[in-house]
């Protein structure tokens, strides 16, 4: 800028702010992480559907196997069963959760004022999915254990990895839950996005038909979905003891999903006026 009598050089705070748009400030990080986890640990009704509920549908089908009848060495059926759960339910479950969640904020105008703040959307969206993903794994936890421990779930792979992936899942579900909770307008449409994003994956995903076996153009579409290479990955670890290159490629497949879905929500993230 230029004054009568030499030039002041002058640092424009919109410019500083431009260079540190994409900087992660872990306090403002770590405040919203905070509030997102108080926010969830009063819902009570969503702490039993994370935490309570898969764990409860899995008993359930324990003991729906329990007298089945077994082919002298084969998995049993509840081994092939508990091991679709673990990996179906913390996709559905975040994403019901968090599509809901963000859409909540998002109708009440707590989005729209926190996005008039000096906290940027990349703080904002790294505190959800830390928040959602803390849920996650608290979910996996408690159902691996229970599954593995008390129900004797049984797989030639590392129950870690069984453990591992659940997670990642969920973490896939919690991106997905973003990115939709920005197209629909009421918490109702948020839950109807679940049978147009969730449903064709499980239809497609290899739990009622074997991929191999669909018609061409549907093992294309199932490629496509990151459903198909999660169950993928966990029928690995159920039948080998050793971290298969597939299992691997799955596993990275996935990730790869969730970080695009995260990426994709950060878009949505933008000030909004009714």
């Amino acid at each position: 800028m230029h004054v009568t009598g030499g030039g002041v050089s002058v640092r424009h705070p919109a410019q500083h702010r431009s260079r540190e748009h994409h900087r992660l400030s872990p306090r403002a990080y770590l405040a919203t992480t905070g509030r997102i986890l108080r926010q969830l640990a009063a819902d009570h009704r969503s702490v039993a559907m994370i935490l309570v509920v898969p764990s409860l549908i899995i008993t359930l089908m324990y003991f729906m196997f329990v007298d089945a009848p077994q082919r002298p060495g084969a998995p049993s059926p509840f081994n092939n069963a508990c091991l679709i759960m673990l990996g179906v339910f913390p996709l559905i479950v975040m994403f019901l959760i968090t599509s809901i969640t963000m859409q909540r904020e998002r109708v009440s105008g707590t989005l729209e004022r926190i996005l008039t703040t000096p906290l940027r959307r990349l703080d904002l969206l790294a505190a959800y999915g830390t928040a959602f993903s803390i849920a996650a794994a608290a979910q996996a936890t408690l159902a691996c254990a229970i599954s593995f421990w008390l129900l004797g779930l049984d797989t030639a792979g590392s129950p870690a990895l069984v453990f591992a992936i659940a997670i990642i899942n969920a973490v896939l579900g919690v991106g997905l839950g973003l990115l939709c909770s920005a197209f629909a307008r009421t918490e109702f449409q948020a839950v109807q996005f679940m049978p147009v994003v969730i449903a064709p994956q499980l239809l497609l995903c290899g739990i009622i038909v074997p991929r191999a076996v669909m018609p061409d153009w549907l093992q294309w579409i199932s490629n496509a979905l990151p459903a198909s290479y999660a169950l993928e990955a966990l029928q690995q670890v159920g039948a080998h003891p050793e971290l298969t290159a597939t299992a691997a490629r799955d596993i990275a497949i996935v990730i790869g999903f969730a970080v695009v879905a995260m990426a994709l929500a950060a878009a949505t993230l933008r000030r909004r006026t009714p």
